[in-house]
């Protein structure tokens, strides 16, 4: 089998330039949308000036590489590894944290993480970052980091529903999320939501699927339905931009599914405010 060698060093300066790009620069498929929300969805005027702040502080945060928001967050790494990747050199883990550690102390980005949840020491270097590795086919070896304020990620919620729970009810559990989310972390949000798998799968997928393009639709119809179904009712709520009411509670709704048991159906709602702070990268 004919494979591709991968250095650590490589790895480490991809990881840092990422942290920095999905810290200080909002995606275009973001941006988009909240520019949709205010030229054909969101009318009021107290909303739409809000967005435009909003957009206006995107601008401002890239020209002088300034993080878009004062919670750099926890760092979620999603590794995709080639089959026939190889590395030079060991600590893969290590390397993506001594990535991060880099991007966070060269930049004075806040560093949040303790190293004890009872003890609360903080690490003073933003790491160690939340590492998930899937292997796939070929030699591709792709980086995605997405940095988790906890403003947003407090908002998460898992119900492990009946086997015979119905899409009424999947619905009704994910706005209940929404609503309970309120302002607090900072609307218009971007809803993902992870149907299926285990307990912990379910909450994986949830997170995953925030970074997929907000442009392309899910390309499967049920899920395309259900995501439309839970955006509308969402929007319905009324919470509208930075809580201050109108039309745009939700910019998009993502669903991923998997397969599970037949004596379950776990749900797992992941929030994010309106930053959705992600970047990717291939080696």
């Amino acid at each position: 089998m004919t494979t591709r060698q991968v250095s650590l060093d490589q790895v480490k300066s991809m990881v840092e330039k990422l942290c920095v790009r999905a810290n200080t620069v909002m995606r275009e498929d973001v941006r988009n949308a909240l520019q949709k929300s205010l030229s054909e969805e969101e009318k009021d005027s107290v909303s739409s000036r809000m967005t435009d702040i909003l957009i206006e502080n995107a601008v401002l945060a890239e020209e002088g590489v300034m993080p878009l928001c004062q919670d750099t967050g926890i760092v979620n790494v999603f590794l995709e590894i080639g089959e026939k990747v190889l590395f030079e050199g060991e600590g893969l883990n290590d390397a993506v944290n001594e990535g991060v550690k880099k991007a966070y102390e060269d930049n004075f980005f806040r560093k949040s993480i303790v190293d004890d949840p009872l003890l609360r020491n903080n690490t003073g270097t933003n790491t160690p970052a939340v590492i998930h590795t899937d292997i796939v086919r070929g030699d591709a070896f792709k980086i995605c980091i997405m940095p988790k304020g906890f403003g947003s990620e407090n908002k998460g919620r898992i119900r492990m529903m009946n086997p015979t729970c119905t899409k009424e009810d999947i619905i009704a559990f994910c706005v209940d999320a929404v609503k309970d989310a309120g302002a607090d972390a900072c609307p218009p949000y971007i809803v993902g939501i992870g149907l299926g798998g285990t307990l912990e799968t379910s909450a994986y997928m949830a997170k995953k699927t925030l970074l997929g393009s907000l442009d392309e639709e899910n390309p499967k119809p049920h899920l395309a339905e259900l995501e439309k179904k839970i955006k509308t009712k969402c929007n319905q709520l009324g919470i509208g931009v930075m809580g201050l009411g109108g039309k745009t509670t939700v910019l998009r709704v993502k669903v991923m599914e998997g397969a599970t048991h037949i004596a379950g159906c776990p749900v797992a709602v992941n929030i994010s405010c309106h930053a959705l702070r992600s970047a990717c990268g291939e080696l």
